[in-house]
């Protein structure tokens, strides 16, 4: 026993030196794809390919043979393709902040943390940060699964020229976090309306007399407990980390399976991976059989929709647009087919993307 474990220390470093090797060797080699993609002639390369690190992604979990799970390896190499890609370019994405939003968490989950996040005052914002070119990609919030749609996402989709590049699902989990360690010290708790209503069954049953005040979001709630005595805030681990707050409740949220989805948005249009998603924008007049006169070149194309949501359109007293998800790629046979039909329908059809359905659960 007394050799066991030095052998098997031995054994480790012997690995990580392998490792380490071997990573510095795919390092070598985006540097040299970024040399030829200049070497090309295009003078402003795009190092970022989202269904070529999704086809990466999906290849490693298959390949996976434990211990670690699908997705933890898959996190690994996350990060390791984070860092290499930082070698040719180092992506600027914007996201909706303050600094230590879950939406900032998401960037980072989808990105890896080798990019530069900035963060939005409002998702309109990260909208014209990538419109304008100041920002590579934009990372916004699109439904929750408990509290349904964002609906200040689905309006900007409704002008913008942007293009959905990629989605991400994050699996919300809420703390209660203060400066003070004694919760019974507690009269006034902030965070977003959402995580208000997430967290309702645990406030009120441990903070049933104390003040909850909706502010623009978790991350600016923990900006004020940590400023304000006597206050806590809903929010994440990573708000906790970036300002300096002590953690009273870990999962307060109600529903144990609480995810919120995000997308990722862009100018260049994604080409097909195999396992696809794509979202349209539809318009269309209020008559009997509006819906089912949409509806029915998908089925008929035995194309599988996966979401659907009306806006009012502001074109007009009652009229609604349609946010339809989709599987498949726009280019596929079958989804380009019914696109074909629907447009014959509907008074406009607007594809908004297609792009990697989200490989980390």
């Amino acid at each position: 026993m007394s050799d066991t474990l030095p052998k098997l220390r031995k054994k480790i470093d012997d690995l990580d030196e392998q490792i380490q090797s071997l990573i510095s060797q795919r390092a070598q080699v985006a540097v040299e794809v970024a040399e030829a993609k200049t070497a090309s002639g295009n003078s402003a390369p795009s190092f970022y390919r989202a269904e070529r690190e999704a086809e990466v992604l999906r290849k490693v979990m298959e390949r996976n043979q434990g211990p670690l799970s699908d997705q933890e390896i898959a996190r690994l190499f996350r990060e390791i393709m984070s860092a290499c890609l930082a070698l040719e370019q180092v992506m600027s994405i914007a996201y909706l902040g303050p600094e230590g939003t879950y939406t900032q968490t998401a960037a980072l989950k989808h990105f890896g943390h080798s990019v530069a996040t900035l963060p939005q005052a409002s998702i309109a914002d990260v909208f014209h940060e990538v419109e304008s070119g100041n920002m590579a990609y934009g990372v916004v919030p699109i439904e929750n699964s408990t509290e349904g749609m964002v609906t200040h996402t689905l309006d900007e989709f409704m002008n913008s020229s942007l293009h959905i590049c990629g989605e991400v699902e994050l699996r919300i989990h809420h703390c209660l976090l203060s400066q003070t360690d004694d919760i019974s010290q507690i009269h006034k708790v902030y965070s977003h309306r959402q995580s208000l209503a997430q967290c309702h069954r645990w406030l009120d049953a441990n903070l049933a007399t104390v003040e909850r005040i909706d502010v623009s979001s978790n991350a600016e709630a923990a900006r004020r407990a940590a400023a304000e005595k006597g206050t806590a805030a809903i929010a994440g681990d990573m708000a906790a980390e970036i300002y300096a707050l002590r953690t009273l409740a870990k999962n307060i949220e109600d529903e144990t399976n609480n995810t919120t989805r995000f997308l990722v948005i862009g100018k260049r249009a994604t080409p097909a991976c195999g396992k696809d998603k794509t979202s349209i924008l539809v318009y269309a007049d209020n008559k009997p059989g509006s819906l089912h006169r949409i509806l029915a070149p998908l089925a008929n194309n035995n194309v599988s929709m996966t979401r659907i949501e009306s806006r009012p359109s502001r074109q007009g007293v009652w009229n609604y647009v349609f946010f339809i998800d989709i599987e498949g790629h726009q280019t596929d046979v079958t989804v380009t087919k019914a696109l074909s039909e629907l447009r014959q329908e509907a008074n406009m059809v607007k594809v908004l993307g297609s792009y990697p359905r989200t490989v980390i659960l």
